[in-house]
């Protein structure tokens, strides 16, 4: 009777262990799952932002002075929703300046934001 006691005591602990270790492994890949699932939302959602540019040429024109600048404007967008009014900047254009690169140059938003989602350049 003692020995069939102890023998089923010790299947039980067995058991038990196996229980316990399954409920650890259970629990980290929870959390590694509710990991995977929160990193994926966020990046989700920071790719529905996307910033906007358009930016054109103005010459100012005087007596002695013929000044030429490059307007840039850019406006961030969260799916289509504007989440700011148009930011803009007056860059003076020196004689041959690349136009694209000074605009790009000159950003107020950061373009890896705007990387995921893709960025609108208009002219």
């Amino acid at each position: 009777m003692e020995v069939a006691i102890a023998r089923e005591r010790e299947v039980l602990a067995a058991a038990q262990a196996t229980i316990s270790s399954q409920e650890k492994v259970l629990v980290e890949k929870i959390k590694a799952t509710e990991e995977s699932i929160r990193r994926e939302s966020l990046n989700e959602f920071l790719g529905d932002f996307r910033v906007e540019e358009r930016h054109y040429t103005r010459e100012s024109k005087s007596l002695f002075l013929n000044k030429k600048s490059m307007v840039l404007q850019e406006r961030l967008f969260f799916r289509n929703i504007p989440l700011s009014n148009w930011v803009e900047h007056e860059l003076t254009v020196e004689e041959g300046g690349d136009l694209s690169h000074l605009a790009k140059a000159c950003s107020i938003f950061s373009k890896t934001l705007a990387e995921p989602s893709g960025s609108k350049l208009l002219t």
